[in-house]
């Protein structure tokens, strides 16, 4: 099967454009065309207008196959692959009020890394749910993907995981360029957790470095931040050797050290004495680990898995504990031999 020649990417945000970008520049030798939908029409009018969308990405320039538009409708037509690139919490909503225009034969990708609030929903279960789409047609993409690195081309890895390893491929030849190289698997459990999960670590290691923690502690959260999220993966059904790939170490590793991490950087703003509304409004971009904290600490408590670490950064988020306390109980737990999947 060709790759495709019309491509429709939902969401003009950082990602969502880098990734339109990505999509661009592996279809410019086909012919390829890639339809944005922004949500603002002025976000549409600048891509289109200056090849830019400085809000989100600076000077980057933007192919010349890459158009944007703020109707959904313009943005689906004749898409052959679909990529949804809201925010989480929305996509439910979002969903029922396109369902009708996206078309039938369409495949879909997921770059959202969030669980549902309220269902603790993946967003690959929303998607299925809502559009009423066929697992095998619904794939997740993950990895080490700070927007602004790969929209100035330096090069980096990622996973596309679907239940068919010849629809992911499909969608890999979509999206390879010298600078993306984008692997393959069938575990979409084990990609999704990972990329879910990691939020919530790089949360509390930027906290620790708000407070000017050293970086024994932060490699030490991030090793039993790895541990807690296999723990969960598997408990779900995910493989725990995809959580030592790229969608597990790779993407907790540049989430959890990068400043340009939006997790990372709504830790160090916690630390600071920022509330979650002043954090939010500074930043604005959304956070994911804020919003999906609660739900993934639900599913593991409902699964009996036992993350020490994301309780923590929920009782911060909760006001039970303040920032300064967080440090102290991020390792305090019985003696043990170290394991991924010990208690």
């Amino acid at each position: 099967m060709r790759p495709p020649q019309t491509v429709a990417v939902l969401g003009a945000g950082s990602w969502g454009t880098t990734f339109a970008k990505i999509a661009a520049d592996s279809g410019a030798s086909r012919g390829a065309q890639v339809r944005v939908w922004a949500r603002r029409p002025e976000a549409a009018e600048e891509i289109n207008a200056t090849r830019r969308n400085s809000r989100y990405l600076g000077d980057i320039q933007l192919p010349a196959n890459l158009q944007a538009t703020d109707d959904v409708a313009e943005a689906l037509n004749g898409a052959q692959l679909v990529v949804l690139a809201v925010p989480a919490q929305t996509l439910r909503a979002q969903l029922r009020e396109f369902k009708s225009l996206v078309p039938k034969d369409a495949i879909i990708l997921s770059l959202m890394k969030g669980l549902e609030v309220g269902t603790d929903a993946r967003m690959s279960q929303v998607i299925a749910e809502e559009l009423e789409w066929p697992q095998d047609r619904i794939a997740v993409l993950s990895g080490p993907n700070l927007a602004m690195e790969i929209a100035r081309e330096e090069p980096t890895a990622s996973v596309v995981a679907c239940s068919s390893i010849e629809t992911a491929g499909w969608i890999a030849s979509a999206c390879t360029t010298p600078y993306f190289r984008p692997y393959t698997n069938t575990d979409v459990i084990g990609t999704e957790i990972g990329g879910i999960v990691k939020n919530v670590i790089a949360l509390a290691v930027g906290i620790c470095e708000g407070k000017q923690m050293g970086d024994n502690t932060k490699a030490s959260v991030m090793t039993r931040g790895l541990a807690e999220t296999t723990r969960l993966a598997v408990a779900l059904g995910g493989k725990s050797e995809t959580l030592f790939g790229l969608s597990g170490m790779g993407d907790l590793i540049a989430t959890c050290s990068s400043s340009l991490s939006r997790n990372h950087t709504a830790g160090r703003l916690l630390a600071q004495g920022l509330t979650l509304d002043e954090v939010t409004g500074k930043m604005q971009q959304t956070a994911e680990g804020i919003k999906s904290a609660q739900a993934v600490l639900d599913r593991a408590i409902q699964l009996g898995v036992y993350m020490p670490i994301t309780e923590n950064v929920v009782a911060v988020l909760q006001g039970v504990i303040s920032v300064d306390e967080l440090g102290p109980r991020l390792l305090a737990r019985e003696l043990k031999a170290e394991g991924v999947h010990a208690p």
